[in-house]
């Protein structure tokens, strides 16, 4: 008879780690390893190089931080000279966020320690982590681009680090964030060890992070790509202006106290969460367009539960550690397929059970595809039946607030604006959030004539201040003409009006 008895999880004070850290990770309710600790802990105290790949939410920061931490703890120095803590151990993470979620953990578990730990990252002021970079740092949670501002401005020096980690290496290592990669390993001593950790890893992937590491051991827990199998996935057909009555009505059916609402474009989610607002729910929106300190705190609001939706751009995708999480929709189908793993990786964590819904119009059925070929699984399409008592389709307001039939004759010009409207957020979404190498300055955009400015169009833009100036020059010809008239007439003649146009003296 074959016995079918669970293997137990190993625990941690079964590894050589030091009494200070083992007391810390007690302080925080661990007994027991999961499986990618388990897997990368015995690995990393070898000070081999590691690849390790898990899906959200199951200890990847533990497992890279607590044996680090114990390498360090043999030349722990309790000197107060800031010369005696050089930066010794280097985390490197692509949104504020994860940084500050793994500065928090990596503190925690230092915390019977003299080892000392700062986090970095854009958004507030440098001068605060500048004092704390100069007194001494021998752990250092970054984001790339701040970071080269600190290391440019001369306030930390890289030339001890042991120890280098790149989390959510997928995209550490994107086309847009490598020039700034390759710029801080520039920094470094060769001689160190590396480790990437991600829930994802392509073939490319895993090929460009061979020229980082040497002979690295790669550590998998699961297959890639796949997502939690505690996480009930339902994919709904609805009409884009049904989505966020699909909404409240699936809220109230799972009676789902909070949730994290998941949409493509900055200014989609500021006008969704204005919408759920007036529906009468406790809504914050979390976006790029958010300082740092208003994204902490609709963060810290939510935690508290203090807000019932947070609605987000994948910024929030990657790194949050909401405990409990009921349930995460998908407003909209992203166009990252590896995007999805990590938007539903929010809930359902640490073994919890969750609920993912994506809702799905038919302008979406490529985007569905990239998901099943992702995760390897044919995705069900079911329908979604709405309450009949719902507002009709022209007395709904749309996402920014603004009835549809508002006014005689415009309901239907309102609905054709629509698509183009989406189609802006969009684009203006993927061009302020795409990671830009410094050296490769963005295109100046047109949005006179919906295209990027052509190289003659650079030379002499056009300019609202001279309004007043004199006659055009004969050299510039009709364009110089019209970066003379004022305001007024000048839009009449970028436009053709045949009329007079009157101005105000």
């Amino acid at each position: 008879m074959t016995d079918t008895t669970p293997t137990p999880s190993p625990r941690f004070d079964t590894l050589p780690l030091d009494p200070k850290l083992l007391r810390a990770v007690a302080d925080q309710g661990y007994a027991t390893m999961t499986p990618i600790q388990a897997k990368a802990i015995p690995v990393v105290l070898e000070g081999r190089d590691v690849m390790g790949a898990a899906q959200t939410g199951t200890g990847k920061t533990a497992a890279f931080s607590i044996p680090l931490l114990q390498r360090m703890l043999k030349h722990e120095n309790a000197s107060a000279s800031p010369a005696r803590h050089p930066v010794r151990a280097l985390v490197l993470a692509p949104t504020r966020e994860l940084a500050d979620q793994v500065a928090n953990n990596v503190k925690a578990y230092s915390r019977h320690t003299q080892l000392r730990v700062a986090c970095v990252f854009g958004g507030v002021d440098m001068k605060p982590q500048t004092l704390q970079l100069k007194g001494g740092v021998e752990v250092l949670i970054a984001t790339p681009g701040r970071l080269l501002d600190h290391i440019e401005a001369k306030n930390c020096v890289l030339n001890q680090v042991e120890y280098v980690v790149l989390d959510e290496a997928d995209r550490m290592l994107d086309i847009g964030f490598l020039p700034d990669l390759q710029r801080i390993l520039s920094y470094l001593p060769k001689a160190r060890q590396t480790l990437l950790f991600s829930a994802t890893f392509s073939p490319e992937i895993k090929r460009l992070a061979q020229s980082y590491l040497q002979e690295p051991e790669l550590v998998e827990v699961a297959r890639p790509n796949a997502t939690a199998s505690t996480v009930e996935q339902r994919f709904f057909s609805v009409e884009d202006d049904d989505k966020r009555a699909a909404i409240l009505h699936l809220l109230r059916q799972r009676q789902i106290t909070q949730s994290i609402v998941f949409v493509n474009s900055k200014l989609g989610a500021a006008r969704l969460a204005r919408s759920f607002e007036r529906d009468g729910l406790k809504t914050a929106a979390l976006h790029g367009d958010k300082s740092q300190d208003e994204r902490l705190k609709s963060l810290e609001a939510f935690k508290r539960g203090e807000v019932e939706l947070l609605v987000a751009t994948d910024v929030a995708a990657r790194g949050l550690d909401i405990a409990d999480l009921p349930a995460v929709f998908n407003f909209d189908v992203p166009f990252n397929a590896e995007d999805y793993v990590h938007r539903i990786g929010r809930t359902g964590r640490a073994g919890a059970s969750g609920l993912a819904f994506t809702l799905v119009a038919r302008s979406d059925a490529r985007l569905v595809g990239e998901i099943e070929k992702l995760i390897k699984r044919k995705l069900e399409l079911e329908p979604l039946q709405l309450e009949d008592d719902r507002p009709r389709r022209s007395e709904r307001r749309d996402r920014d607030g603004a009835p549809e039939g508002r006014g005689e004759g415009r309901g239907d010009v309102r609905r054709e604006e629509r698509p183009r409207r989406e189609r802006e957020d969009r684009r203006d979404e993927a061009y302020s959030s795409a990671p830009v190498a410094r050296s490769q300055p963005r295109t100046p955009y047109d949005p006179l004539f919906d295209k990027p400015y052509e190289a003659s169009d650079r030379a002499e833009p056009p300019s609202w201040e001279s309004a007043s100036a004199g006659a055009p020059s004969a050299s510039r010809g009709a364009a110089g003409a019209v970066g003379n008239i004022k305001p007024k007439r000048k839009v009449a003649a970028l436009f053709g009006a045949k009329k007079p146009v009157t101005t105000e003296s």
